[in-house]
C-alpha cells in the first residue's frame, strides 16, 4: 500500500507532460535516432576535438555518434563476437572509429550505468509510475521534484513502446542520453 506521499509523487509523475528541457539543454535532434536491438550505451572522449561521443552497442554491431551534432561517425556491423557485448568487470566493449585503441564502458541490458548527476547540479531518474513504463525526469533540485513539472524538474521522456536501457550524463556531464531497445535521444548543454 502506498504511503500518501508516494500516492501524491505517483500521481504527480503520471500528470506531468513531456517536455523540452530548460536552458542550457538543448536537443540534437528533433527526433529518436532509431537503433534496432540496442543493447547498451557508452561515452568516450574524440581525441581531436575533446567533444563526447557516444558509442551504441545492438544486436546489428557498433556504432560511434558525435554527441553534439548526432552523426554517426563510425559503423562496425560484424564486431568481433568475442567482444561485441560488454563483458569483464567493467562491461566494456573495444571502441571503433574515433574511439579505436580504448575500451568504452557500456550501460544497459547487461547492466551497469551512466551519471545520474553532473557538476552543474543537474540530476536524471528513472521513474516507473505505470510500470513497464519508464519515464525520464530532469530536475535541478538534486532530484526531490518539488512543485509543479516545469519549474525545478521536467519529464523529458516517455515511451510506451521500447524498453528503457540506460539513461544518463556523459562523464564530462555536458551530454545526457536516452538510450531504449530501439532508438537513443540526446541532449547537450551550451
Amino acid at each position: 500500500m502506498l504511503s500518501e506521499y508516494q500516492r501524491q509523487l505517483r500521481e504527480r509523475f503520471l500528470a506531468a507532460p513531456v517536455m523540452a528541457p530548460p536552458i542550457p539543454w538543448r536537443a540534437v535532434s528533433n527526433r529518436r535516432t532509431p537503433i534496432g536491438g540496442l543493447l547498451g550505451v557508452g561515452f568516450g572522449l574524440d581525441p581531436a576535438t575533446g567533444n563526447d561521443l557516444l558509442m551504441v552497442v545492438s544486436t546489428c554491431g557498433h556504432g560511434v555518434f558525435d554527441a553534439q551534432t548526432g552523426s554517426r561517425l563510425a559503423r562496425e556491423r560484424d564486431p568481433d563476437p568475442d567482444t561485441s557485448t560488454p563483458t569483464g568487470p567493467d562491461l566494456a566493449c573495444p571502441g571503433i572509429g574515433p574511439l579505436a585503441g580504448t575500451q568504452v564502458r557500456i550501460a544497459g541490458l547487461f547492466g551497469g550505468g551512466l551519471h545520474s548527476t553532473n557538476d552543474d547540479g543537474w540530476t536524471v531518474d528513472v521513474v516507473s509510475p505505470d510500470w513497464p513504463h519508464d519515464r525520464v525526469i530532469l530536475s535541478a533540485d538534486g532530484g526531490l521534484c518539488r512543485g509543479p513539472a516545469g519549474e525545478k524538474w521536467w519529464h523529458i521522456f516517455y515511451s510506451d513502446y521500447s524498453e528503457l536501457r540506460a539513461a544518463g550524463f556523459s562523464p564530462s556531464g555536458h551530454t545526457l542520453v536516452v538510450a531504449t531497445s530501439s532508438d537513443i535521444t540526446l541532449w547537450v548543454s551550451g
